[in-house]
């Protein structure tokens, strides 16, 4: 893990492509470091000035009387990678490139940030950007970027990939009272990158929350194992951009074409602990309660109303985001009949009316503050003609103080007339929205990061030990030098056999005699089938035979199937026919996997059989990392689930083998990066134990 506490504290700043000309982002950057009170030294870097801004200015890096913990670069481009040969040799280690005009306008542009990234890795520098906005710590204070402003200070890190999405929040800031300990602009992440800022502000004191806008994330096939380690300290909030099903079009199988391609990011975020949003909005309504707000113990809350409607509107809501509406014991119940008139309601949520006076509010804010039956409030507040909504929120401040490890969010609901309480609120750290629906999400993701905290993490792939991985390793060479992609069904149940997935018997009849023994061997009845990865649909060519149940009708359904492919595939020769175990039926589940480019195997399990790509009932995880728990949800979050319970009186299925199978698919495909894609469906599953009965597998 990189250090960077001297990139956002440093003692001393170069700015190398200083200018004093107005308007020049080398202006820009001397000025902002004045201004926002930089008490370090600041050592601007110009040929052919020696004063710029009053400060004494210097010709190169290796002119200057130190090494400068940070050099901020924005020069022509051409320039940038002479000037980092330089920082490189002279020890400095911290470096933002502002500079554009690498990667994003590709041709010449990818050829020098492919220089930049060997001199990075020539002297061990950290590099922000190139094409980067600069950096911002409201604490140092430090404003390394070309930002009109630098933010209020706050506990918020604000990472963006987007130079523009970071200018514009930090001019938003202003107006919005949220304040920032971080922000930083990512530029082309030529250097450091988002994982890598994700550890360091997990241990930095002035950080509480970490917000990211992303267009892309790194790849690394261990992001899930290496953000747990980190996602309990920090609150981690994404909003990722750029998500499309196009993807799902390309893939050849059940499982590829369910996945889609902004899955994978949804999956690993939520395996990791990040917590991802939808919108610039919700990113920092859920960054301000995090910011402000102490965890909940639970997932019960509180509803003080004075408007039946908005009541209604956070239950629903509530509903949605998997929160419960607290159950208030008769002792509390008592204490609030007392306080509230009988046309109001003591049963959550708790309407005090639209005539409630502060001292019900307050009242009842006492009471539920100190109950335990409450996790945390939601305090709704509509402008009646009755309610004084500055008393109120005074009110509220002050009981909230008397008792402050719960989280409270209020919803004030209307305009002009909450612009004193809002204030006071943001003021006191109690965040504030303007509709339940805001305030409901917000604290969803407060419960959903306090239940991290206890989360185990045990890796039960990895301790699976009877696997034959080199009899895998003699298939899939012997299916390459073949020129093919897509095994056999033969092969891929010699794949399954060998990692101890239960399938039903597949072998390679050549001829009509080698059909009838291996029928025989098998035991009657049996299938066979044409064997050709190049014959997609074989039953329309009448490449299928079931229910064979003689050696004699072996041979004949063998002449048979190659007689149907030879008609109407002539230019096809088959590799034989294959003869498979006909197996009783059961509950049909499908168990798959689709690799992603950036996360590896992505595991599916969902209803199996003819209709899977109708329903769509499946569930996926990330293979790297899988948690028993994380193999129980992907299991419970689908209806067939419901099945293998044993639904309506039916027998259950026997779910421990199910999992034991994904266990097994997760192995096999950590271990061959070579399987693009792997569908077994349908899958049998019985009281005791399952069978396969269609593995396909491509590499």
């Amino acid at each position: 893990m990189v250090k960077l506490d001297k990139m956002f504290k440093p003692d001393s700043v170069a700015i190398i492509g200083a200018s004093d000309s107005e308007g020049k982002i080398g202006y820009i950057i001397v000025d902002n470091m004045i201004t926002c009170g930089f008490a370090g030294k600041i050592f601007p870097i110009n040929p052919k000035s020696d004063e710029i801004q009053g400060l004494k200015a210097y010709k190169s890096v290796s002119d200057l009387p130190e090494v400068p913990d940070l050099a901020v670069i924005c020069i022509p481009s051409f320039g940038v990678n002479g000037v980092l040969e330089e920082c490189g040799q002279n020890g400095v280690k911290n470096v933002v490139v502002i500079t554009a005009g690498f990667k994003e306008v590709g041709g010449e542009g990818i050829e020098l940030e492919n220089q930049l990234i060997e001199i990075k890795d020539k002297y061990g520098l950290n590099i922000i950007g190139p094409n980067s906005l600069g950096i911002t710590d409201s604490q140092t204070p430090l404003n390394g970027s070309f930002s009109q402003s630098m933010s209020p200070k706050g506990n918020m890190a604000f990472v963006s990939q987007s130079g523009a999405m970071m200018v514009a929040i930090i001019d938003w800031s202003k107006i919005s009272g949220i304040g920032f300990s971080k922000c930083i602009s990512l530029g082309n992440k030529a250097g450091i990158n988002e994982i890598e800022l994700i550890q360091e502000l997990a241990d930095d004191d002035d950080t509480a929350v970490i917000l990211l806008y992303l267009e892309s994330v790194t790849e690394d096939k261990n992001f899930i194992k290496t953000i747990r380690e980190v996602s309990k300290k920090k609150p981690i909030v994404v909003l990722k951009s750029g998500s499309s099903a196009a993807g799902a079009a390309a893939a050849s199988s059940h499982t590829g074409a369910l996945a889609g391609s902004d899955n994978a990011f949804t999956t690993s975020f939520r395996q990791s602990g990040i917590f991802r949003v939808e919108t610039m909005d919700e990113l920092f309504k859920v960054g301000l309660a995090f910011s402000n707000c102490p965890l909940p113990k639970g997932s019960n809350v509180g509803i003080i109303t004075n408007a039946g409607g908005g009541g209604v509107i956070s239950v629903d809501a509530m509903e949605k985001c998997g929160l419960e509406i607290a159950k208030l014991s008769s002792e509390t119940k008592k204490q609030l009949d007392e306080v509230i008139p009988e046309e109001g309601t003591s049963n959550n949520p708790i309407d005090v009316l639209g005539d409630a006076p502060v001292s019900r509010y307050e009242d009842t804010l006492n009471i539920l503050l100190h109950s335990d039956d409450v996790d945390s409030l939601i305090v709704i507040v509509c402008p009646t003609a009755k309610a004084d909504t500055n008393g109120i929120v005074d009110s509220l401040v002050e009981e909230y103080k008397k008792c402050d490890n719960k989280p409270v969010l209020v919803v004030n609901m209307g305009g002009p007339s909450f612009e004193y309480a809002n204030e006071v609120l943001m003021e006191n750290g109690i965040p504030t929205y303007v509709f339940p629906e805001a305030a409901i999400e917000a604290l969803s993701y407060l419960t959903r990061f306090a239940e991290l905290q206890d989360r185990k993490y045990d890796y039960p792939v990895e301790n699976l030990t009877d696997v034959d991985k080199d009899a895998v390793s003699k298939i899939f060479d012997k299916v390459k030098a073949d020129g093919r992609d897509t095994l056999l069904g033969s092969e891929a149940y010699a794949v399954a056999e060998a990692y101890g997935i239960s399938a039903a018997p597949i072998k390679l009849a050549t001829s009509a005699d080698e059909a009838g023994k291996l029928a025989e061997e098998m035991e009657f009845p049996v299938v066979l089938k044409i064997a050709s990865d190049k014959i997609l649909h074989k039953s329309d060519i009448g490449g299928v035979k079931v229910g064979i149940n003689s050696v004699d009708e072996a041979k004949a359904a063998f002449d048979e199937i190659i007689a149907n492919a030879k008609a109407v595939h002539p230019d096809i020769t088959p590799d034989g026919v294959e003869v498979q175990k006909m197996m009783d039926t059961g509950i049909e589940v499908l168990v798959g996997m689709i690799r992603d480019k950036q996360f590896g195997p992505m595991i599916a399990f969902g209803m199996g059989g003819i209709y899977v790509n109708l329903i769509e009932d499946v569930e996926f995880q990330i293979a790297n990392g899988l948690t028993s728990d994380e193999i129980d949800q992907l299991m419970e979050n689908t209806k067939v689930y419901k099945l293998l319970e044993g639904f309506r009186g039916e027998a259950p299925g026997d779910i421990d083998e199910v999992k034991d199978t994904i266990k097994r698919v997760a192995r096999l495909t950590l271990d061959f990066d070579e399987i693009s894609e792997l569908d077994i469906n349908p899958i049998f599953v019985y009281e005791k134990g399952s069978s396969a009965l269609d593995i396909k597998i491509k590499l």
